[in-house]
Formats: structure tokens, sequence, C-alpha cells
């Protein structure tokens, strides 16, 4: 009995001990490391493209060293990193923070500018280069978002390096946006909804002057008027479309529209 007793005590030491080597943490290899070494890291991680590498280092600048310098860019680049590894809600989320804490920051029309990118090219449009899908039919909340921040850097930043860039893509989405209100307006029509048909058709007029859709707009209202039995409306939308785009090619296409086969999206 006292051999088996030895045996059975020296067996749970042996347990216990091989237990506590399971369970010992894994040891951190930037343990020690100053602000400087991990960030000057990350921006390694990131030129040779190993995202979750860069955003593991980013992440330790902001936790060890909230209040420094290279926390303020760390965060910056965290959004680019999350931006580059298909996390557009996490990049999202961390141009907000750095909005949040940092309102004046020298880098603030960079952000705004990363954040209309992100909102400008959703995960979506990957799939439109497949599908041909005009940009104008996808959901238009996105598209908002990107015109909302390059406006805004626009506006407050008229002389940034990112501002040329961002007056093209404002024009380019001021087009899609138009369009896809028209969109809109004709699934109205076809289902005979003719009130909100001419409602959404007024809008593009109204709030995106110049367009070139406009002209598929005011046919849109003057058909729209037509069924409902509205001469005067009718007339008024007949007259303003045959000032602006005389011999116009929807008396006789209709509503019809040649399939788009390129997307535009791509070219930036």
């Amino acid at each position: 009995m006292k051999h088996w007793s030895r045996a059975l005590g020296a067996l749970a030491v042996v347990l216990a001990v091989s237990g506590c080597g399971s369970f010992k943490s894994e040891v951190d290899p930037t343990a020690g490391w100053s602000a400087e070494r991990l960030y000057e890291d990350a921006r390694t991680e990131m030129s040779d493209g190993n995202w979750n590498d860069a955003r593991t280092r980013l992440e330790a600048v902001e936790a060890r060293y909230p209040f420094g310098g290279y926390a303020q860019q760390a965060l910056m680049d965290l959004a680019y990193v999350n931006w580059k590894d298909d996390e557009p809600e996490q990049a999202l989320a961390a141009i907000d923070r750095f909005q949040q804490q940092y309102p004046n920051h020298a880098g603030t029309d960079y952000m705004l500018y990363l954040k209309g990118l992100i909102t400008f090219t959703p995960p979506s449009a990957v799939f439109s280069r497949i599908t041909r899908q005009d940009p104008s039919e996808r959901d238009p909340k996105g598209l908002r978002e990107s015109y909302e921040a390059f406006n805004e850097l626009i506006n407050r930043y008229p002389d940034s390096r990112y501002t040329e860039d961002a007056r093209k893509r404002v024009a380019w989405l001021v087009t899609t946006l138009a369009q896809n209100e028209v969109h809109v307006a004709q699934y109205y029509y076809e289902r005979k909804a003719y009130v909100a048909a001419a409602n959404r058709a007024q809008t593009v007029v109204t709030d995106f002057q110049g367009v070139p859709v406009a002209e598929k707009a005011l046919y849109i209202m003057y058909l729209s008027y037509d069924k409902l039995n509205m001469p005067d409306l009718r007339d008024d939308a007949k007259r303003v479309l045959d000032e602006n785009f005389p011999n116009s090619r929807y008396y006789e296409q209709g509503l019809d529209e040649p399939v788009n086969g390129w997307n535009p999206i791509n070219w930036f």
C-alpha cells in the first residue's frame, strides 16, 4: 500500500507540473519595447502587407503609450490597415475615434480622405467588376457617406494635397447619386406609383442641377403627370425638357437604356 501511495503521489506531482506547463501564458515578444520600436516595426509590417502583425503592433502602441505622438499616428495607420485588410467597419471606427480624440490634428484632412475612400469603394463594389452592375444601382448610403466626407475635406482643407482628387470623386458621386434617384423614379413609374415617380424625378432636377441624367428625370415627370391627368404640370415638364434637351432621345427610345458594359468606379 505504501508503494502504491508513493507511486500515485509521484504521478500527481508529474500531472501537476505538466498541467502548469499547459496553462503557461505565451510570452509577448514585444514586452518592454518602446513606442518608437513598436511603431517602426508596425510600419515595416505594413510595407510587407502583413496587416495582422501591423495591427497588433499599432494596437500595442495605443494601449501602452496612449498619450504620446506615436499613439496618434498609430491610430491613423490603424484605420488604413483595417481598410486594406477588408475591415471597413473597423477602419471607420478608428477614424471616428481619431476625430473625437484629436479634432484639430494636422492629419484630419487625410482621415477625411480615407473615410471617403472607404465608403466610395465598399466590399460589394468588387463584385460589380464581375457583374458589370452600374454603381448607381447600389444602395446609395455608402455613396452619400463618401460624398459627405469628401465634401467636408474640400470645404475645410481647400489646399490639402488630397483635395484635388476629392473634387474629382465628388463630381462622379453627384452624377451617380442623381442616377440612383432616377432608377428609383423609374421603378415607381413602372409600378404605376406616379406621384412617387414624379417626386423622385423632381428631386434630381432641383437637388442635382446640371447633371446629364436630368434629361431622363424630366421625361419621367412628363410621363407621370400625363398618367395623373395633370396637363399643366405635364406641359411644364415637357417645356423644360425641350428647352434644355432639344430632340430628347427619350421620346423615341422610351425609358429603357442600353446595357451598361463598363463600370466607372474602376477609373480611380
